[in-house]
């Protein structure tokens, strides 16, 4: 069985067991975290969302992704300017899936 879950303004297939990158969430690495804006369960459709269904995840790590750089440049105006940046994240596996 897989879902559609909705966290970070991002949309994740998942399913059991699956280890999903996801923007940062305030939990420690071990912590359990529901996510009950569940967009379809199998072939239920949610209208947004379908109720009371959920999506249990084991938090695994929280860090940083690679680091990008923003070059913005004007020509023949001497105008450059470098910047780095570095997206934080959480790595969660999904446990449980209810519907």
């Amino acid at each position: 069985m897989f879902a559609i879950i909705e966290t970070g303004g991002k949309q994740y297939r998942v399913s059991e067991g699956d280890a999903i990158y996801i923007e940062k969430l305030e939990a420690e690495a071990g912590n359990e975290v529901v996510f009950d804006r569940v967009l379809l369960l199998g072939d239920k459709v949610g209208a947004p969302y379908v109720k009371g269904a959920t999506v249990t995840a084991t938090v695994e790590k929280q860090g940083k992704q690679k680091k990008i750089i923003v070059f913005k440049y004007k020509p023949k105006k001497k105008y450059r300017k470098k910047q780095g940046h570095r997206q934080p994240y959480t790595k969660v596996i999904i446990s449980k899936i209810e519907g």
